[in-house]
């Protein structure tokens, strides 16, 4: 590692700090976001089980539940246990590339649940508005290509903002990175080298698949409550409304905590760092944590298989 005029050329290792201001009890902060680790695993890991074991649940909104209990166990898992090692074991070095890597992996797994959540929004709406096709249109196929269709997109999409940084910057004013976790802009912020390609790449990657999809989402949302409204019998405007309760719960709060920490990180000058961190911290965790529990309660097929799971043990 050479230095010049100050700066650091190409370093091999970094240091993540945790949350900066918050160093005395990062420690503390550890146990609920280990917990709430745990919990996600246990939640999302059980979910999968249920679905596969239980073919009547082998249906396209399942399917996509699975996706996003997969998704969600990987996402927490790229930045938990370095997490807790910082906050514990006192270990925030990490090697440069490797850097690159989680945040490539951050980044995708975030855009992947993004596209899931779109795909189950549509699914929703044709289930609803047009119920007659909905096998016909949503088959085993067409999941397998939605699948894989959003991964790649993701994968391909953030992948440049890996390349950008290895690429063009080289010069860096410190090493030290003010995060708990490789985050793009975090690490863009070190270089002492002209950022904007970097930051406007950014963008371009948030506004063209968040953009898209809460674009989209919206808009499936408003045709289902329009048709759900407009149906003759209120059971069954019940029973339709109570079907997208739970992607509605896990809709706003993945965007909602996920626009509020990128404007914070951006455009909140005046917000202490460390409110920066955590909301980034709890965008990454929340979702994992809440997701499976909100379709637990509000799906009754998956409530009554998790019951009778639980009742079987409590009988043998």
């Amino acid at each position: 590692m050479s230095k010049l005029n100050g700066t650091i050329f190409m370093p091999p290792v970094l240091t993540l700090i945790g949350i900066p201001g918050l160093e005395s009890v990062q420690f503390w902060i550890g146990i609920p976001f280990c917990a709430m680790y745990i919990i996600a695993l246990f939640g999302n890991s059980l979910l999968l089980v249920i679905i596969k074991s239980e073919r009547s649940l082998h249906e396209p909104m399942y399917l996509f539940l699975a996706m996003l209990g997969v998704t969600d166990i990987a996402l927490s898992t790229c930045i938990l246990p370095k997490m807790l090692g910082i906050f514990w074991f006192h270990l925030p070095d990490i090697y440069f590339d490797a850097c690159l890597f989680q945040m490539w992996l951050i980044h995708t797994f975030q855009s992947i649940e993004s596209g899931i959540l779109l795909a189950m929004a549509l699914d929703r709406y044709v289930a609803i508005c047009d119920p007659l096709r909905h096998a016909s249109i949503f088959t085993h196929k067409l999941l397998t290509q939605i699948g894989v269709g959003v991964t790649l997109r993701a994968a391909l999409l953030v992948a440049p903002c890996l390349i950008l940084i290895k690429c063009r910057l080289k010069h860096f004013r410190t090493t030290v990175v003010s995060h708990s976790y490789c985050e793009h802009m975090a690490i863009v912020k070190l270089a002492a080298e002209d950022i904007r390609v970097n930051k406007i790449y950014g963008l371009f990657v948030a506004f063209t698949i968040l953009g898209f999809d809460i674009i989209f989402i919206t808009l499936s949302y408003i045709l289902i409550f329009i048709t759900v409204f407009n149906l003759p019998q209120r059971e069954a405007r019940l029973k339709a409304f109570n079907t997208c309760i739970a992607h509605i719960c896990v809709f706003l709060e993945f965007y909602l905590l996920g626009f509020f920490s990128f404007f914070t990180h951006r455009f909140g000058f005046h917000i202490p760092p460390y409110i920066h961190i955590l909301l980034s911290n709890l965008y990454l965790l929340v979702p994992p944590l809440l997701n499976p529990i909100v379709y637990g309660v509000k799906t009754k097929q998956i409530r009554d298989r998790v019951s009778k799971v639980f009742h079987s043990k409590d009988s043998s």
